[in-house]
């Protein structure tokens, strides 16, 4: 979870007299998670964050659902997604469970004339291709290659892109995406085991303070409606805040992976939890070196959750055949296991270059007429000897 933080200007104690240097009142706000019992922050705002002044009529972007049930191992290229230029309209589901979504956006144009919020779900963002700023209350944080963005529900942001070409993996979370809770103690600290720590979370950073009125338009998202807002003032036109509710980011390069002398289970590599999921980031580590070691993981029977692994970058050993952006769904009730040859080519490997993120449902998820689009029509069967 993010840590306490304060930036800009606050008063000495919460709920209390606050004024600018004209003696007009700055506008509290607090902004937070799970009600009054979760993350939160205390936003201190030059105008009311109430004032609309024009709804739009809302518009669906709910996923069609084409497979409701699955046990079949099934294969998705992503990158075979149609790139489009909004944010918005390039965000695409493709499995969806009562807890999460994942999903994809290639977005090619920043959000320069309007701000986005979800206001159902925490996001993790996952930086494929591509690079930018994401902006939002809190202030700026760069973003290139590698990086998870947590985002909050509720928080109203924009991306803004400094190239073209952009891959997105996205999970929207209806409950809180966390770091896990056994890396930390019980005040919140990272613990000398933890594969990362504070040091690699990066907070938001210049606060900026829009004084600005006019018409702002911010779509938020809702129960896979999209309500479109106008306000009259500027959604960053705070001049200061203190809490634990903002976004951050962190770069999967700063996750250190953990090794042994023999082959090490999934939760090693486990990043951040969720309601009833996990994301795990597998990055370059040293293979398992005891000396008749396999460092191929072995087969194993998913009995309780799916498995969805992102594949970003490198030589993924135990698969064949696998491209960049390509995603496998490997559902609970059936075993799965390295590809036929990849366990006798293991053995003597010293190290290893992939790069992927691992996402486990601990409930089944629907797949979406997106997702059966780019699927790999046969891939239930690559593990025929001869495929």
């Amino acid at each position: 979870m993010p840590l306490y933080r304060q930036d800009g200007q606050i008063p000495s104690k919460r709920h209390i007299v606050f004024r600018n240097s004209n003696g007009s009142l700055f506008h509290e706000e607090l902004f937070g998670t799970e009600g009054f019992g979760g993350m939160s922050s205390l936003v201190y705002h030059l105008y009311p964050p109430t004032q609309v002044k024009q709804r739009g009529t809302p518009y669906s972007v709910r996923p069609k659902i084409v497979i409701e049930d699955n046990l079949q191992a099934r294969s998705y290229l992503t990158f075979n997604a149609i790139s489009q230029p909004d944010y918005i309209k390039s965000r695409t589901v493709l499995f969806v469970n009562d807890d999460m979504s994942i999903g994809i956006a290639a977005p090619s144009s920043s959000m320069t004339n309007y701000f986005y919020k979800n206001a159902d779900s925490d996001e993790m963002i996952f930086i494929h291709e591509g690079g930018g700023i994401l902006k939002s209350m809190y202030g700026n944080i760069p973003f290139k290659y590698g990086d998870y963005l947590i985002i909050p529900r509720g928080t109203v942001y924009q991306l803004d892109f400094n190239q073209a070409q952009n891959k997105l993996l996205i999970v929207e979370s209806h409950g809180p995406i966390e770091t896990p809770a056994r890396y930390r103690n019980q005040y919140g600290q990272f613990l000398e085991h933890a594969p990362f720590c504070e040091r690699d979370l990066r907070a938001p950073e210049t606060l900026i303070t829009h004084d600005e009125k006019g018409d702002f338009l911010i779509n938020i998202k809702k129960h896979g409606l999209i309500y479109p807002y106008v306000y009259e003032n500027h959604p960053f036109d705070v001049v200061g805040y203190d809490g634990c509710c903002y976004p951050y980011a962190f770069s999967i390069f700063n996750f250190e992976p953990i090794t042994g002398r023999i082959h090490m289970p999934p939760p090693i590599h486990q990043t951040f939890q969720g309601r009833n999921f996990v994301i795990c980031s597998f990055v370059p580590r040293l293979y398992d070196y005891h000396p008749q070691a396999i460092p191929a993981p072995y087969h194993h029977s998913n009995i309780d959750s799916d498995e969805l692994l992102y594949y970003v970058d490198g030589d993924f050993m135990s698969r064949n055949n696998i491209q960049k952006g390509q995603i496998t769904l490997h559902p609970g009730g059936i075993p799965h296991g390295p590809h036929p040859g990849a366990i006798e080519r293991s053995i003597g490997k010293k190290e290893t270059n992939e790069l992927a993120v691992m996402i486990d449902p601990f409930n089944p998820v629907k797949i979406t007429e997106a997702a059966a689009g780019i699927e790999i029509d046969d891939y239930y069967q690559s593990w025929m000897d001869g495929r």
